[in-house]
């Protein structure tokens, strides 16, 4: 309906199981509920083809053929389903200049009368998902068509509403969407979203190396060299900082935090303290304080090696 700017009147439709649940024995039908969803929000009325009569559906079986022969071929290739529609609907307004034999019209000339009738303004978008009302496991799980999906540990045993993409799952509380995940076809899955469990990582840090949500995670090498140099100064504190600096993530983006670990490395300046300040820089495009460089006017300070002799007067003197 975005195509054409307007709400037909009436639409005719296939009795396709995802607007028909049932036909009667007098021809009526039971509309499904997503369906029914649907027609409440566009405020059209429908109509139904009979079974097997494909001439109640006028020129749509031509025009589909139609369709696939001279927008479908060669098999176009596309990154994501946006953009093959958008090649369709570029398509779709390229012929409309073209006139068809015994019409004296253009299809966008005839077009134009059909728009003129249906109804105006265009509400919002229709909310396109099947939604399901559940709630979050101990483990922090949700599940949905035999799929579990993870939350944010803060929101277990929380009643929540999954609302289920072609493509996506998201995970809302109220009206905030807690979680989203790509949508799994799979049958007994876990999607996990590593961020997600950090919180509670950091209390049970000696969990970092057995949690099954970060097992398959993949980090950029910085981040590796950059637990190392925390165990090795710290132990096992080094451990919670390290994951504090993985919780960055949950504000800022991964490619951002980074590039603020792998400048902390080169500057000697590993830290949680150090690495978010580097990142808050980066993305404010302000210059690190960590870089003593560009404050020329502060005095620097000359740190020179103590020599054993001031070590032996020291002695002389506490003997004296």
């Amino acid at each position: 309906m975005a195509f054409f700017g307007g709400i037909p009147q009436s639409i005719l439709y296939d009795n396709s199981k995802i607007a028909v649940a049932r036909i009667f024995g007098d021809g009526k039908r039971q509309r499904t509920r997503v369906f029914a969803e649907l027609q409440s929000h566009y405020l059209f009325q429908d109509r139904f083809g009979r079974p097997a009569k494909g001439n109640d559906k006028g020129k749509v079986e031509g025009l589909v053929g139609f369709a696939r022969r001279n927008f479908m071929v060669p098999v176009p290739a596309f990154e994501s389903f946006e953009a093959l529609n958008a090649h369709l609907a570029d398509c779709c307004r390229k012929r409309m200049s073209e006139r068809l034999r015994g019409h004296t019209e253009t299809i966008g000339e005839r077009l134009e009368r059909d728009l003129a009738a249906m109804r105006r303004p265009l509400p919002p978008p229709y909310d396109a998902c099947e939604k399901v009302a559940t709630r979050v496991s101990s483990l922090s799980l949700v599940r949905y068509r035999r799929n579990d999906y993870s939350v944010p540990t803060s929101f277990g045993h929380r009643e929540v509403i999954v609302r289920g993409y072609v493509h996506e799952v998201v995970i809302a509380r109220g009206t905030e969407a807690i979680a989203r995940h790509p949508r799994s076809y799979e049958r007994e899955d876990f999607i996990f979203d590593p961020l997600h469990y950090l919180a509670l990582i950091e209390q049970k840090i000696n969990a970092l190396d057995q949690a099954a949500p970060l097992a398959d995670w993949k980090l950029p090498e910085e981040f590796a060299t950059l637990r190392h140099l925390l165990e090795a100064r710290m132990g096992k504190p080094g451990k919670r900082e390290f994951v504090q600096v993985l919780r960055l993530m949950e504000a800022f983006r991964i490619e951002d935090v980074a590039a603020a670990v792998h400048d902390a490395i080169e500057r000697g300046a590993v830290g949680f303290d150090a690495i978010k300040h580097l990142v808050l820089c980066r993305i404010e495009r302000r210059p690190p304080r960590l870089d003593m460089v560009v404050y020329p006017y502060l005095p620097k300070a000359t740190v020179a090696m103590t020599s054993a002799r001031a070590y032996m007067d020291l002695l002389a003197g506490a003997a004296s």
